[in-house]
């Protein structure tokens, strides 16, 4: 497999993941951030990945975006939604006229905010499963299965992207090119409503919520809601299999503190607008009631207003 020129947009902890695991299987990786801790500790000692296949340290170059002058074959965009705009503007003499966009962030809309960069032609949206918290500057842990699915935004079939999800494969990251990814979005979309929201309000780790049956329940119950919406925008989402993730979520991704809670934490906006707010927006397009993400909803951007 010829190696492929990625740049990573956002190297925090989903970033620096797949980044540094697709360095490590040969690729020519650049990560891309504006975080200053990030950014020293990783031209100083390298990025630190501990997943289950072990512990290293790798030398990786990252840059500010004003530093960056390669023009990548996949600029990857992981940066929170909210800062997807400005990321993009500041990184757009990057995106050279082969250049393809991928986004695997969090919520809706991405794909959207992607076309003000590039043609539809060549942007890529897909979801992922990989837990991976940023314990420090430069360190990420992620330990648990996962899975990734990508599709062309305009549905097309396109050999770059088979190329980029067999690499992704190979470096450990399980990937598939799915036709049916926007669906797999917004199942995610019902997972990260219910899990990233509920941990955020009641700052528990994923395997805390799931130790207390109450929190196991509302989660469900969180995720049933925004199948329901999915389900009037016409997707074939399937609940057993949303349910089914959840449930894997809880009993295995025990210390896992999913990214709202971090944000909350760190006193920093969350991506509730993209998650929690974009089902609430919808349901009430469709005339449906959801009660629960709705009170997750106000509860995280009270929390948001306090920090």
């Amino acid at each position: 497999m010829s190696p492929i020129r990625i740049s990573i947009l956002g190297a925090g902890a989903m970033g620096s993941l797949f980044g540094g695991l697709m360095a490590e299987a040969g690729h020519a990786v650049e990560l891309i951030d504006v975080n200053p801790a990030q950014i020293a500790a990783v031209r100083e000692q390298g990025l630190l990945i501990r997943n289950d296949a072990g512990e290293r340290r790798l030398a990786i170059p990252i840059k500010r975006p004003e530093e960056a002058t390669r023009q990548p074959d996949w600029l990857i965009v992981f940066t929170k939604a909210m800062h997807t705009q400005g990321a993009l503007a500041a990184a757009r003499h990057l995106i050279g006229p082969q250049t393809r966009l991928l986004s695997l962030q969090n919520g809706l809309g991405n794909a959207e905010k992607l076309t003000a960069f590039a043609d539809a032609s060549r942007i890529a949206i897909g979801m992922t499963t990989v837990p991976a918290d940023l314990v420090a500057p430069g360190e990420v842990h992620s330990h648990g299965e996962s899975k990734t699915r990508v599709v062309m935004a305009d549905g097309s079939e396109n050999a770059a992207l088979a190329a980029l999800a067999a690499a992704l494969d190979a470096a450990g990251l399980p990937c598939t090119v799915d036709p049916d990814a926007v669906v797999a979005i917004w199942e995610k979309v019902a997972f990260n409503v219910a899990l990233n929201s509920l941990c955020a309000v009641t700052q528990r780790t994923v395997g805390g919520l799931g130790a207390a049956a109450e929190g196991r329940r509302l989660a469900h119950a969180v995720a049933s809601e925004t199948l329901a919406v999915a389900q009037a925008e016409g997707l074939a989402v399937l609940a057993e299999r949303t349910h089914a993730t959840i449930d894997h979520a809880l009993d295995h991704h025990g210390g896992h503190k999913p990214s709202m809670l971090q944000d909350l934490l760190a006193k920093r906006p969350t991506e509730i607008e993209t998650l929690n707010g974009a089902i609430v927006r919808a349901a009430e397009r469709h005339g449906i009631a959801v009660p629960r993400t709705e009170t997750l909803y106000a509860l995280v951007k009270l929390a948001e207003h306090a920090a």
